[in-house]
């Protein structure tokens, strides 16, 4: 059963070796990572037996937690887990935010990866599955285990970058409000209902990840909270934490 979620974005720009010069987006990328790193550690807070790393690749794939990832293809020095770099960008990511939980205290671990206490696994999914695959596969891996939390990494659009900076961009703005209202509402209905068709449109990097999770909280009594989003360098990042309904706030 899902008793938690968060959603990160995956920029290697969240990895702070990644930045040379201060520059204007500094502010919004401290940000940034300051509310995925508390996204992160709600996350481990709830106390799963099971977290499950989601994220966008070319191909479907499941890892071990312990396999390791890369940033240098990006020109970032980062590098996560051991053993031969396999990891896609946002399962690299996403461990890279646990790891950096588990250093800050957040969790114990002493296991291969230094991450977490609990199981985790690392879950690579195409980004152009269908979203009924993306439901089902969801709801398969809340059963996995009586307490799962899931940590859904995708970025919103990024088609401002793609035009003039600064320019307003209406279908790209209408996308991301309707993401982060279903984020902040916890709401899996509105995530379902996303059409993939406007991915490559709108250069959507997390909708395959998301859906992933609205089959995993499907019939779950979640609270959201969306504590984040930015558009540093025109493109959306969205912070949000799913929470048990019981759970203290």
């Amino acid at each position: 059963m899902l008793v938690a979620a968060a959603v990160c974005p995956h920029p290697p720009l969240l990895i702070p070796a990644a930045m040379g010069a201060a520059g204007l987006a500094d502010a919004e990328l401290r940000e940034l990572r300051a509310c995925c790193a508390d996204a992160v550690a709600g996350l481990l807070a709830a106390g799963p037996e099971l977290l499950v790393v989601v994220g966008g690749a070319a191909d479907s794939a499941v890892y071990a937690g312990h396999v390791a990832g890369s940033l240098r293809p990006f020109g970032v020095p980062a590098t996560v887990g051991s053993g031969r770099p396999v990891l896609p960008l946002s399962l690299t990511v996403g461990a890279w935010l646990l790891e950096q939980a588990g250093r800050a205290g957040q969790a114990g671990s002493g296991r291969p990866g230094g991450v977490v206490s609990c199981r985790l696994q690392l879950r690579a999914v195409a980004a152009d599955m269908p979203t009924a695959d993306c439901l089902r596969l969801g709801a398969g891996l809340a059963g996995l285990a009586p307490r799962v939390a899931l940590l859904a990494m995708g970025d919103a659009s990024a088609r401002r970058a793609t035009g003039v900076h600064g320019a307003a961009d209406p279908a790209a703005d209408r996308y991301d409000s309707g993401v982060a209202a279903a984020f902040a509402a916890a709401d899996p209905g509105a995530l379902a209902a996303l059409d993939p068709a406007l991915d490559d449109e709108l250069k959507i990097a997390g909708r395959a990840a998301w859906q992933v999770l609205a089959g995993a909280a499907a019939g779950a009594s979640l609270r959201g909270r969306l504590r984040c989003a930015v558009a540093p360098y025109d493109v959306s990042y969205l912070v949000a934490s799913w929470e048990s309904a019981a759970a203290p706030w």
